[in-house]
Order: structure tokens, then sequence, then C-alpha cells
């Protein structure tokens, strides 16, 4: 079982449901220490007062805050826990929504939701069964680590989850990264969803979906603790310039059907050779209509 992060509860109306709160992810990335190159020393960060010059024990620091120029007031754990607001201990429950209708730009960082004891077991599944049937999730307010946060609750096999959720003003709006405003055909948008519908899947099950970065540091490591050869590094594709939008779009379907060995041979823009098979004829006409008129004018000029 994770640690617990947080106790409390869940309210839902007038029902309370006693929980605590056990991180739903965990991180496999390797982690590294800053060393002295010299002599392999490790290099630490110490935490020193600036009117004492000396380090300072974690028992000895706290939190405060800098209202003014040198004007601080400290602010203890203890009030932290005790803030006068009704989500510092309880996760309180403010509407049920459609999942659809969140945009997942606000859904960060994930927690499971433990019944605490027994008096809890019997509230806890009504809410999960609740969900479940309304096919919403709910949407709470909470307060943990001296600030207060939006979450979503939902449902993940027999678990409910917590996401914390950004506020409205903490996402910045689109047009501050400029999008482009360029005109797609029809044709190029056939391609990407060909491109589109040859990549798709039913789940993210594959070695595709593994952590590759993670594997190789770990066999530098290896090497070098057994003072072997590095593994030899393979040469990455160079990406090519991108001349003809619809011949890119065509190469990588043809490659996506390759990697699950599709037949490559047939054609994968047919729809896009109807529409031009359509512009023929106009063409045609136009051509003739030129024609009949150059031909009109050549006794003039004689």
């Amino acid at each position: 079982m994770p640690r617990t992060i947080w106790s409390g509860a869940i309210s839902f109306g007038l029902v309370t449901i006693p929980i605590h709160v056990a991180s739903a992810t965990e991180n496999h990335s390797i982690q590294f220490h800053q060393y002295h190159l010299e002599d392999m020393g490790r290099v630490r960060v110490r935490k020193i007062c600036d009117l004492e010059d000396r380090e300072i024990p974690q028992s000895e620091i706290g939190k405060g805050y800098e209202y003014a120029k040198d004007q601080i007031v400290a602010i203890s754990d203890a009030e932290l826990k005790d803030l006068p607001l009704p989500t510092a201990k309880a996760i309180e429950i403010q509407a049920f929504v459609p999942l659809e209708s969140i945009d997942p730009i606000r859904i960060a960082e994930g927690y499971y939701l433990v019944p605490d004891g027994q008096v809890a077991a019997k509230p806890y599944k009504l809410l999960r069964q609740a969900l479940a049937r309304s096919s919403k999730v709910a949407i709470a307010k909470y307060a943990w680590s001296g600030r207060e946060r939006l979450g979503l609750l939902r449902l993940r096999d027999d678990a409910i989850v917590l996401h914390a959720m950004r506020w409205p003003d903490e996402v910045r709006d689109p047009a501050a990264v400029d999008p482009p405003n360029e005109t797609v055909s029809e044709e190029e948008l056939d391609g990407a969803l060909a491109l589109i519908d040859r990549m798709s899947q039913d789940d993210l099950e594959g070695p595709e979906f593994t952590d590759t970065y993670t594997d190789a540091l770990a066999k530098i490591i290896e090497s070098k603790r057994e003072d072997k050869p590095l593994p030899e590094t393979p040469e990455p594709e160079q990406p090519g310039k991108v001349l003809d939008l619809m011949a890119a779009l065509t190469e990588s379907v043809q490659q996506a059907k390759a990697s699950r060995g599709e037949d490559t041979d047939a054609d994968v823009h047919e729809m896009p050779k109807k529409r031009t098979a359509k512009k023929q004829p106009a063409k045609k006409a136009a051509a003739k209509k030129t024609t009949k008129k150059t031909t009109a004018r050549r006794p003039r000029s004689a």
C-alpha cells in the first residue's frame, strides 16, 4: 500500500466519507546525484542563514511570507493545517459534470482515495456506484500544501481517483502561442486521415509505449560498472525537408502499413484521385474554348 499523503473526508451533500489519500502513480526514472569530478566527492546543497552565516538544521527552518522589504510573517505548519476553510479538512464535492466537458489541459496528477475504516466502506461504495451509473465525474474543492485547489473525482476500476485541477486563470490562452493560419486542401486532409487510420490502436499496449530512455540509461550504467564498452548508439534518421506534403503523407501511410505487416502495394490515395478526376472535364472544356478564341483571332490578325 502506498504511503498516506493526506487524511480527511469526502463531503457529499450531508454524507461524509472518511478517507486517506495515496499517490496513484510512481516514478521509475533513474535519479542522479551531483559529484565533484576531480575526486567524486558528493556535492550537497546546504541551507545557510544569511544573518548568521552558518548552516541551519531542518528543525530550525520554517515558512514565512515577506509582505514588504525585510518584513516577514512566520507561518507554522500547524497554522496551515488549521486554516479557517472547510476544505482544509474535507474534499467537498461542488458539482457533477460530464468528463468530456472538462478541458484535459486542466487535469493534473492523480491520487487514490482509500476508505478509512469499516465506517467508510458503505458510503464509499455508494459514491462509487453512483458515479458509475451517472456516467459523470465529481468536481470538488480541497486544500493541501498551503493552497486550495479544484479536484476531479472519477472511477478507475473499483477505486475513486482524485485528480488535481488547474484553476481557469492558470491555463494560458492558446492565442499566446500564435497558432499558424494556413490553408489545407481536402486532399492533404484525406491523406492525414488515412495516416491516422493506419496508426490507430484500441489501447496503449505495445513496445512503442515503453520507457526506452530509462532502459538505455540502465545499460550505460551497467556497462560502466562492469568496465565494458558502452552500447553503440544507433544513427538517428535525419528528417528530410517537407517539400511536398502529400508525398510525405503518402510515404508515412506506407511506412505505417509496413510496420503492421500490411500490403503496401495498394494506392492509399484513392479519394484524392477521385476529386482530381472531377476537375479534369472542366480543364478540357476550358482548353477547347481557348482554342476557338485563338482560331477566331488569327484571320483578323492576318
